[in-house]
């Protein structure tokens, strides 16, 4: 469920589960960290993650949260904090929607894209669930902590041009050239040394 496809040391990872809005699951979460985990020592200069079909992803597989505690797996923690660490530049190209557990790995990503259609939500309070740990920092860093407390304690849901207004993505990009888009981000990556690349991400992310 978590296609790979690497072109000119571009990777594409794909959430392809599109029957089930690309909900996932704990092997996905797994299988998700074990693919980038092989990317991080492989020549790749920029990894581009997306979702298959109209969602990105809505967040937790709900039956998975219901009967087998995954809400609270650290899975999650886990793959958001190998995303952070890549030494490479990362792109979420969010076809769709973003919801729930699903911000993690977005949140951790250098650059972030979404069509128009694009919705943003997190609805931790209503469910009675806590955000993985790392979420409301990275959120609150991009956002700022009072939008922040919208998204997560006053369940805003926001669309596309209001996400971008509040700096959690950085462009709108139609659905048809949305994976364009983000693979000519990362064109000077690919350009350069995988050491170039890694000493001007940890340069910019110095704080």
């Amino acid at each position: 469920m978590i296609g790979l496809q690497i072109d000119e040391k571009v990777a594409l990872l794909t959430i392809d589960r599109p029957d089930k809005a690309n909900s996932l699951t704990a092997k996905m979460l797994r299988e998700l960290t074990a693919k980038l985990e092989d990317l991080a020592v492989s020549d790749c200069r920029a990894v581009i993650l997306t979702g298959a079909g109209r969602v990105f992803s809505a967040g937790a597989d709900l039956d998975e949260a219901r009967n087998d505690g995954l809400a609270k797996s650290p899975e999650w923690e886990r793959l958001s904090a190998r995303m952070v660490s890549m030494p490479c530049l990362t792109v979420a190209a969010l076809n769709g929607t973003l919801a729930g557990g699903a911000f993690g790995m977005v949140l951790a990503c250098d650059l972030r894209l979404a069509v128009p259609e694009a919705k943003f939500f997190y609805p931790v309070m209503k469910l009675g669930f806590l955000p993985q740990p790392s979420d409301p920092r990275r959120l609150a860093a991009l956002i700022g902590p009072a939008r922040a407390k919208m998204i997560l304690m006053a369940g805003a849901r926001i669309d596309a041009a209001e996400a971008r207004d509040w700096g959690l993505i950085d462009r709108i990009v139609p659905a048809e050239e949305l994976n364009a888009a983000a693979t000519g981000l990362a064109a000077d990556c690919t350009a350069a040394s995988a050491d170039h690349v890694a000493a001007i991400k940890e340069m910019t992310d110095q704080p």
